[in-house]
């Protein structure tokens, strides 16, 4: 699994946008979206309509850590 962001491709209400993440943040973002029944696309589109003036990527870190810590909240911060 490599530590360098990948561009990859997303479609957002119906605009083509692409954002560059790790893959670790890829895959654990993409489980999420399984486990709440969204599409990767759909998740993202509720993301990006709450992030404000962060960065899509940024935004999407940020949640897929949230969600990590849901699940996990006993873990001790990085």
């Amino acid at each position: 699994m490599s530590g360098r962001p990948v561009k990859r491709s997303l479609t957002l209400r119906g605009h083509r946008t692409s954002v560059s993440l790790e893959d670790a943040f890829w895959t654990a973002f993409k489980e999420i979206a399984e486990r709440q029944g969204k599409t990767i696309n759909g998740l993202a589109a509720d993301i990006d309509a709450t992030r404000g003036d962060v960065g899509l990527a940024s935004a999407l870190r940020v949640f897929v850590l949230d969600e990590v810590r849901k699940v996990a909240p006993d873990q001790p911060s990085a």
